[in-house]
């Protein structure tokens, strides 16, 4: 069960969420709130996984509240001004849902947190580790937990080539030429993965490092036909790694 609060100050937007809460069998909604302030004195001292949020509200607006959680939840912004968007997305929000909304609409966005929810359930058994343990790279993981396909596999780390961000999803790209997307950021990926193994050099790209066959100035080759762009952020490290190893 996810457990789940919800933010608007306009009170019948609230109820109108609450009640869409109600009919998803996988939510607990354990408080509502009317005032972000209070919201946020209430989350320093309560743990939730989930909070659905207007973003335009006084004194406190949605963005600022999820800014000020040291270890922010999953995080669906609700609001009627679609310009938030983007400052949104920025906080690696699950969703976005542009007012008015339906029920539909609610749902597909629970959905994906239920996804991103299973995954990270998965992969906490999958480790044996505490949150706090996962979110620092283990050098000796061999597989890592995948949800996608309506199923959740175990991959193996070696047949990973590289992986691409998709907006909210990643696609791992693997060394028989399948594919796999999985609603997961690469941000989140990149910190399940062993530094040692894996590279970021794109923001978005991460590459498995034994598959590097060639580089040029802005690209790096993989096996087979597969490059990938090296960013001007990552390219020093790039470099470096280069250098040290070759």
């Amino acid at each position: 069960m996810i457990r789940c609060i919800a933010i608007d100050d306009e009170p019948l937007a609230l109820r109108q969420i609450a009640a869409y809460i109600g009919k998803i069998p996988y939510l607990e909604l354990v408080e509502r709130f009317n005032d972000a302030l209070e919201a946020q004195q209430w989350l320093l001292h309560n743990d939730i996984d989930l909070v659905f949020v207007d973003i335009n509200m006084p004194d406190l607006t949605g963005v600022d509240l999820v800014r000020s959680l040291a270890t922010p939840p999953m995080i669906i912004f609700t609001t009627a001004y679609s310009e938030y968007a983007i400052e949104g997305f920025k906080l690696d929000a699950i969703d976005y849902l542009l007012k008015p909304f339906g029920f539909e609409d609610l749902s597909r966005s629970a959905a994906k947190a239920q996804t991103l929810y299973e995954l990270r359930l998965l992969q906490k058994g999958a480790t044996g580790t505490s949150e706090e343990e996962e979110s620092t790279p283990t050098n000796d993981k061999e597989y890592i937990s995948v949800r996608a396909d309506h199923k959740t596999s175990l991959v193996k780390l070696t047949n990973i080539v590289y992986l691409e961000s998709e907006g909210e999803y990643v696609c791992l790209h693997l060394n028989d030429g399948s594919k796999l997307i999985t609603l997961f950021r690469l941000k989140n990926m990149e910190s399940a993965l062993p530094s040692d193994t894996f590279m970021r050099v794109h923001r978005s790209y991460i590459i498995n490092l034994a598959y590097i066959s060639g580089y040029t100035k802005g690209r790096v080759f993989l096996t087979g036909e597969d490059y990938v762009p090296i960013g001007e952020n990552y390219k020093e490290a790039f470099v470096k790694y280069i250098n040290d190893n070759f």
